[in-house]
């Protein structure tokens, strides 16, 4: 190897999968992928170099092209030296245990499952209804110039399922979905005719909900939408890379106040959630991560590299990748920690609010804090009691407003699973939250 090396990595991946897509009662899609092969990180000086490839016994020639890369962006255009983290090799431990092997069902078992599932969905009214299914299994090899070598597998498992409901040309949607780190005895730890009934029920409801009336009102957010909150508007902001690059409202404010004391916020890899690894994509052992701890900004999270930039702000084991690309800082598992109030609590204070379910999505700036989240449905808080309910109704804020304007955080957290998208990279992800009431919030329209 270059003498001129100071550091390499090599990830070594092989996948399966299968994927299946019900829509209408049809079935769409049944597909099987299998991929392999090699990811390649070298540092010379100031500079990465990064190469992949398909071929897993390209090592040698995978690696010898990172390092000319970095050589050459080094010599072209020198930047200062790069120093990583030290940290310890890590231990792999207390990885999912797999009680049925998704392998070992058959496809014809699984659209069955599906088509049922489908068919609960389509209730009256319904005009239509789709189900997909994935499965994976993925085994990873890690080795560095440190003496780091580490190999581990998974296996994630889970479906979606989504109604439309239509009537005199209003349209709704109701969506379902339970991914995790597991095999086929995710079907036993959920019901997925009671989830295809909600997900079509939902869609139904919303036909004849209001239209909400825009303004600033007390809020109470359900565990969904607060989990989307914490995740989008402050996990994001909270990834280092965004710090140094000047687009995070949180840049220079570790072990400041930024939050009511009621709130903790963790970033937890080690739970068994669809975000969980044993060690992230550059070796490091899995931790939790406290961001926010009663209310104060503890930690940032961070890369090897990051955590040496902004010394005393976190550790590092936050880099993944999807597949075969440059890993980059990520959340896994993020969420508000229980406290000790409860919905009910929460309602009895309120004489006139809106209480907000589920997400469709939205848009937030982490450097400048502000956003706008889609809730899937609402209802009117009057007196206390939850009475009107309401569709395409939005939340929109200032971020920092918002952590400030928590009064009461609840004791039932529930964590929701997805995909998070940054850097063109599509990663596993959960996120979660008990109840949360804000004492005031811009609520309006999202249709």
């Amino acid at each position: 190897m270059n003498n001129h090396t100071d550091f390499y990595d090599i990830r070594l991946l092989k996948s399966s999968g299968l994927s299946i897509f019900i829509d209408n009662g049809e079935i769409e899609e049944i597909s099987n992928n299998c991929t392999q092969g090699i990811a390649c990180r070298a540092l010379v000086n100031g500079s990465w170099g990064f190469t992949s490839s398909d071929h897993i016994k390209d090592t040698d020639s995978a690696l010898s092209s990172a390092v000319r890369l970095a050589s050459r962006t080094h010599a072209k255009s020198p930047r200062p030296d790069i120093e990583l983290a030290a940290v310890a090799p890590p231990v792999i431990q207390d990885l999912p245990l797999l009680e049925k092997d998704p392998g070992e069902v058959s496809i014809e078992e699984k659209v069955e499952l599906l088509l049922e599932i489908y068919k609960r969905a389509k209730i009256p009214d319904v005009s239509s209804a789709s189900v997909i299914y994935s499965e994976s299994v993925t085994e990873e090899e890690y080795t560095n110039s440190e003496g780091v070598e580490t190999q581990y597998s998974l296996v994630r498992c889970g479906f979606a399922v989504t109604a439309v409901a239509s009537q005199n040309g209003v349209f709704q949607m109701g969506r379902e979905s339970r991914f995790d780190v597991c095999g086929f005895e995710l079907f036993d730890k959920h019901d997925p005719l009671e989830l295809g009934l909600r997900a079509g029920t939902t869609a139904v409801d919303l036909l004849s909900a209001n239209l909400p009336k825009g303004g600033r009102t007390p809020v109470i957010l359900d565990q969904e939408l607060a989990g989307v909150f914490i995740h989008e508007a402050v996990g994001h902001a909270a990834e280092a890379d965004h710090v140094i690059e000047g687009n995070s409202i949180l840049t220079g404010k570790v072990g400041s106040k930024i939050a009511t004391p009621c709130i903790t916020v963790i970033d937890d890899p080690t739970m068994h959630g669809f975000g969980y690894y044993p060690h992230d994509d550059e070796g490091v052992g899995s931790v939790p991560t406290e961001i926010i701890k009663d209310g104060i900004l503890k930690s940032f999270l961070h890369s090897r590299e990051t955590a040496t930039l902004l010394p005393g702000t976190g550790r590092p084991g936050h880099s993944r990748a999807q597949g075969l690309s440059r890993p980059v800082i990520r959340m896994s598992n993020t969420y508000i920690e229980n406290d000790d109030s409860n919905l009910d609590e929460m309602l009895s204070g309120i004489n006139s609010g809106i209480y907000l379910m589920g997400s469709r999505g939205g848009q937030v700036n982490p450097g400048e804090g502000v956003f706008q989240f889609n809730a899937e449905r609402g209802f009117m808080i009057e007196d206390g009691e939850l009475t009107t309910p309401l569709r395409d109704v939005s939340l929109s804020g200032h971020t920092l407003d918002i952590l400030m304007n928590i009064k009461l955080v609840g004791n039932d957290m529930k964590m929701n699973s997805g995909r998070c998208g940054k850097a063109g990279q599509l990663v596993p992800v959960t996120d979660g939250s008990p109840h949360i009431l804000v004492s005031e919030a811009t609520v309006g329209g999202s249709g």
